[in-house]
């Protein structure tokens, strides 16, 4: 039985538990996903015509199934109007710009979207965790972040932030499940292994990241994601409701 503070995660586990018994059957999510995918898809052809940018920015924590929503959202998708940047660490030469500088290269082009797998908030997530910047560098960030995304917004891009929650059995489950299969393997590390020893330490980062970076013009989206389905579907429906062409 897994203890209380394992349990601990930015969704109860009320809302785990309710969002695995979502669906029925197998059948029934496909059916839904392909729904929505074909509704994701004409939505891009409107975003291609208009001229619309838009960005849809992931976060989680390790095997929360950030790839696995990404992968679902394009799959129907016309590959000519979106590009996937997954965020790892900065090279050499990134670490002595301003960490947001980065980023300005991969903005969308009009008519385009533009899917972050990680992003500009690894400087409050995983470098304020491991030590990687100052106290008071990850602490201004919360600032400079609002104002980034001020920026993008007001420019007329669409910025929907989508933060996917396991929970701590769930992530081990997911962890052996990889480990196990060979064409999966090649994501876990011994990294991911270590990172678990900083649960509460990543679970604190990602609670104040929400709490000081949901704005009016850019909440954040938190999805209970131990059901991954329900984290693809939902991801899907919150995408779709906040574009508007």
């Amino acid at each position: 039985m897994a203890s209380t503070k394992q349990y601990k995660s930015l969704t109860s586990v009320r809302d785990q538990n309710k969002a695995k018994q979502y669906f029925k059957s197998k059948d029934e999510y496909l059916a839904i996903q392909l729904k929505l995918q074909k509704k994701l898809l004409s939505l891009q052809q409107q975003i291609h015509r208009s001229g619309k940018r838009v960005i849809v920015v992931l976060e989680g924590q390790d095997a929360s199934g950030k790839g696995g929503v990404i992968r679902r959202m394009t799959e129907k998708l016309d590959p000519r109007g979106f590009v996937v940047h997954s965020i790892g660490a900065p090279k050499e030469e990134e670490k002595r710009q301003h960490y947001l500088q980065r980023f300005f290269s991969k903005l969308p082009e009009p008519g385009k979207i533009v899917f972050f797998d990680r992003s500009w908030y690894g400087r409050v997530l995983v470098e304020r965790v491991e030590g990687y910047c100052k106290n008071t560098e990850w602490q201004r960030a919360y600032m400079e972040i609002a104002a980034f995304e001020k920026m993008l917004t007001d420019d007329g891009i669409a910025l929907i932030k989508l933060c996917l929650d396991v929970s701590y059995n769930e992530q081990e489950d997911r962890f052996i499940e990889r480990k196990k299969n060979p064409f999966k393997k090649w994501k876990l590390t011994n990294e991911d292994w270590r990172n678990r020893k900083h649960w509460a330490q990543n679970l604190k980062a990602m609670k104040d990241m929400i709490k000081k970076t949901s704005t009016e013009i850019a909440p954040w989206h938190v999805i209970a994601a131990d059901s991954k389905w329900f984290a693809r579907i939902q991801s899907i429906e919150i995408l779709i409701k906040n574009i508007s062409i």
